[in-house]
């Protein structure tokens, strides 16, 4: 992306989960218009790739190991990476775990809470302390604003049969989102989300690599062919940057047009 208003130098994000997948994408491309990046991950190994990857543009890396699940963590996570960092500007809520497939009927109570517990607890704890962030910087004269980006999912807006949890978890990101596009606009921040369709990733890597299943889905989608993490890059970049100052309480598909077909 060229221009002006798509220059992220001087802004900080934090994005969850943003050792791999989409998250990894969407760093990628906040790195390359210029942004420092904060980046938070389970997996020792993942984040230590994902920083020498990110690095390499350039620009402040803190990566951080913090399980979203937890309160405490999430809470400490955000208190050093403002010590380091000095501000967050845009904060996207990526970090997300898959159901165990399996009839509704069927689905135990701690599958049900281990999904909500990342899914939407997690984002949960994390966009509340950025916008308690936000919403501090703001009072005490700061106009830059800022950015709240939940990651939810096509499954949120279709039947996903047989993970209803998944469902549910990615449903409650929409509405939170739009509730925080109302509450936060008083305070120059947006709140948007994006609904990712089938993206080859970690989380749906045995469907892809399963023919049967690969049979059914590449036909429906029209653009004949899994989405890749870099296909958010640009959507991060626009969402962070100053040109999307008007643009809040939106969803955004990124589905190759599976949804609509």
């Amino acid at each position: 992306m060229a221009g002006k208003g798509f220059d992220l130098n001087g802004k900080v994000a934090l994005v969850t989960g943003g050792n791999g997948g989409i998250g990894l994408g969407m760093a990628e491309g906040l790195a390359q218009a210029g942004c420092d990046l904060v980046i938070w991950g389970g997996n020792p190994d993942k984040n230590a790739a994902a920083e020498a990857k990110l690095k390499a543009h350039g620009h402040r890396v803190l990566v951080q190991k913090v399980d979203v699940s937890d309160e405490a963590q999430v809470e400490a996570g955000f208190t050093a990476a403002l010590k380091t960092m000095g501000r967050i500007d845009g904060c996207f809520a990526n970090a997300g775990v898959s159901q165990k497939r399996a009839a509704f009927h069927e689905l135990s109570t701690a599958e049900w809470r281990r999904v909500l517990s990342v899914n939407l607890d997690g984002a949960f704890f994390t966009l509340r302390a950025a916008a308690r962030h936000m919403v501090e910087r703001a009072k005490d004269g700061d106009k830059a604003g800022g950015r709240l980006i939940g990651m939810a999912s096509t499954a949120g807006v279709h039947g996903a049969a047989r993970a209803q949890s998944y469902a549910a978890s990615k449903g409650a990101m929409l509405s939170m989102i739009r509730a925080l596009a109302v509450e936060m606009a008083r305070y120059g921040v947006t709140a948007n989300s994006i609904l990712p369709g089938w993206i080859e990733t970690e989380m749906t890597a045995a469907g892809v690599a399963d023919p049967k299943f690969s049979g059914n889905v590449l036909p429906r989608i029209p653009v004949r062919r899994w989405g890749q993490g870099s296909d958010f890059a640009g959507i991060a970049t626009y969402l962070m940057s100053d040109t999307s100052s008007y643009h809040t309480g939106d969803s955004f598909v990124i589905d190759g047009a599976y949804t609509i077909f």
